[in-house]
């Protein structure tokens, strides 16, 4: 049975955006018009923009875009509270306003907006999560595609689930939206999120654009850290790589052990401190490599006890 036009937000996250800005406002103000000509939304259908602190014009353009269309709506954070904040804070203050389904995606339009009709056909369907997936990378660099794919692999291998070249680009239904509340933990990684929670789901492809202003806010070490974090946050297997390679590490220096034995009875001198060495710098090495894992989680509870705000709203549109 097919859904009727839900009411839709677009939830758009924003650090620092002046420069292109004004063009996806009118871009998405555009493929709204037309959504809505067709009949696939609502409408009072709008466009929620999240502003994540920015610290140039990004705000005053929202405010005076907001005086001239009603369907241009805001909030902005006290202070910059990360990008995946964003997007959640957009998805619960929609899902506040009665929304009946939201897509999020990103401020620079690289994620293409032609596919948002075929999102709202299969919500339509009955389908919960719709997640926007890139079938041609060719716009980043090669450094980056290896990269990603090099996370996705390593994520696979980790049983982690995970959409394949899929970011933040998805559709998600107020059935979804209503349960978020039941993950109140503060350090999210939502692309590890929706594909666990078991709703009805589906995929669109399309190709990724080149950015048309301004520059990227992932660079390529923003990249590593936020992968790390997705692979901390999803699962608890390094913790138990750990134990493997100090498992390793145990039977390694027993076996050393058993032969420098064997050679002390047999009258043999074992001349030199080369091996002696590799083995203390091959221990400590892992040991540390594992009191940082371990660290790393840690950090991540104490982050969690403090039961801090994911963020402060201070203004509204």
């Amino acid at each position: 049975m097919s859904r009727p036009a839900p009411l839709l937000a677009l939830v758009v996250p924003c650090y620092n955006e002046e420069e292109i800005l004004p063009g996806t406002m009118t871009a998405l103000a555009d493929v709204l018009k037309d959504c809505k000509a067709r009949g696939l939304v609502r409408e009072d259908s709008f466009v929620l923009y999240v502003d994540d602190g920015s610290a140039d014009a990004t705000w005053r353009l929202l405010e005076q875009r907001h005086a001239v269309d009603p369907c241009c709506r805001a909030i902005r954070f006290a202070a910059n509270a990360g990008h995946q904040n964003a997007v959640w804070a957009g998805m619960i203050t929609a899902r506040d306003w009665g929304v009946d389904c939201i897509i999020s995606l990103d401020a620079d339009l690289q994620d293409d907006t032609a596919v948002i009709p075929d999102m709202l056909t299969e919500y339509a369907d009955g389908r919960d999560i719709v997640y926007g997936v890139r079938c041609d990378r060719s716009t980043d660099t090669r450094l980056k595609r290896d990269t990603a794919h090099l996370f996705y692999a390593l994520m696979g291998w980790l049983k982690t689930p995970l959409i394949p070249d899929h970011a933040d680009y998805r559709l998600v239904g107020r059935a979804v939206l209503e349960a978020l509340d039941a993950f109140p933990e503060r350090d999210i990684f939502l692309r590890g999120l929706f594909p666990s929670l078991g709703f009805s789901t589906s995929r669109v492809y399309y190709t990724r654009r080149e950015r048309a202003a301004g520059k990227s806010k992932y660079p390529f070490w923003k990249m590593v850290c936020f992968a790390w974090k997705g692979i901390t946050s999803c699962s608890p297997a390094p913790l138990r790589l750990s134990a493997f390679m100090g498992s390793l590490c145990m039977l390694a220096a027993l076996a050393y052990s058993f032969v420098s034995l064997f050679k002390y009875l047999e009258g043999e001198t074992i001349p030199g401190w080369t091996s002696l060495i590799i083995v203390v710098l091959l221990l400590g090495s892992v040991q540390l490599f594992c009191l940082a894992l371990l660290g790393e989680y840690v950090a991540k509870i104490f982050s969690e006890v403090k039961r801090r705000p994911r963020y402060l709203v201070e203004k509204t549109l």
